[in-house]
């Protein structure tokens, strides 16, 4: 018997997808994935319950994955401190300690259980991050309200996505998930802040229509090549672009080389950073509201 919340798979790919249960209806479900952000939908007869120790075997391999992406990232950091070091210190012939001043990142996501994943690897990234859980139809009438409220350097739009080749070819936006209501919500965030320097936006999820978002104003978008995105992979394309000097541009490759899915499944446009940098930093001064708190080395 399978009941919502299941872990399962599909028989008909091959069991080659971690699905969650998220609703059953008669006798089609409706999935997403566990790992990546594809929804899809199956009748009961082609799903199987995961046994306890495949999900093992695919939790240990989903965790490689995510640990060694994560330690590229603090590599890459590492790279990015060092020259703010040497630029901060006029090629390190003073010595004066300096601080940063974080993004503030705005996330909407469709999936609860994703959100919580993100905010989580956010906090570990040292970002500040405000994050709300929304369905993806409700997004293009909550962003504006949201942007002003919280004032965010940039906004992650996400969810759940799929394409599916019954509805029209790949370049039909009627043929895709929540494809549509991702555009919406961009355009609505460009009208309040036009400008793709000021406000950094990341939108779409698995297979997404990747051309739809970046002409409605992303900076940066899912899926190029209409495949499954990690659930993650929002999270290190902002904090690549959050520890990024804002004198600095940054290369479209330079942000995706980190991520889970890479160039096939993310892309985007010449983007500044957002780091700024300042000093002097008294390490002694106490600073009552944390929110607004400058933060040295969130990595080291």
């Amino acid at each position: 018997m399978i009941s919502r919340g299941d872990l399962v798979t599909r028989s008909s790919y091959k069991h080659d997808v971690l699905f969650r249960v998220q609703d059953i209806q008669e006798s089609r479900v409706l999935l997403y994935g566990e790992e990546i952000r594809l929804e899809a939908d199956a009748p009961l007869s082609d799903l199987v319950k995961v046994q306890t120790d495949d999900l093992k075997r695919r939790k240990r391999e989903a965790k490689e994955k995510e640990d060694y992406s994560y330690r590229l990232f603090r590599q890459d950091y590492q790279l990015m401190r060092q020259k703010r070091d040497y630029e901060a210190s006029g090629g390190y012939q003073h010595q004066n300690a300096y601080f940063q001043l974080p993004s503030r990142v705005l996330h909407l996501d469709g999936d609860r259980l994703y959100l919580k994943k993100c905010i989580d690897l956010y906090q570990q990234l040292g970002l500040q991050v405000h994050g709300v859980h929304l369905s993806e139809k409700e997004m293009a009438h909550e962003i504006g309200d949201l942007i002003d409220k919280i004032n965010p350097d940039v906004v992650v739009i996400t969810g759940h996505d799929s394409y599916s080749k019954s509805k029209g070819n790949k370049h039909d936006l009627r043929a895709y998930r929540h494809s549509k209501y991702f555009a919406e919500a961009v355009r609505e965030a460009r009208r309040k802040v036009p400008h793709l320097d000021q406000l950094v936006i990341f939108a779409g999820a698995c297979q997404s229509h990747f051309e739809s978002l970046i002409r409605a104003g992303a900076n940066f978008a899912s899926s190029p090549s209409r495949i499954n995105i990690h659930a993650l992979d929002p999270v290190y394309i902002v904090a690549k672009i959050s520890y990024t000097s804002f004198m600095d541009k940054v290369n479209v490759w330079d942000v995706i080389r980190n991520t889970l899915t890479g160039e096939k499944g993310l892309g985007g446009v010449d983007t500044r950073g957002l780091m700024r940098t300042g000093m002097p930093y008294d390490a002694e001064e106490e600073i009552e509201d944390e929110e607004n708190n400058p933060f040295q080395h969130p990595l080291s």
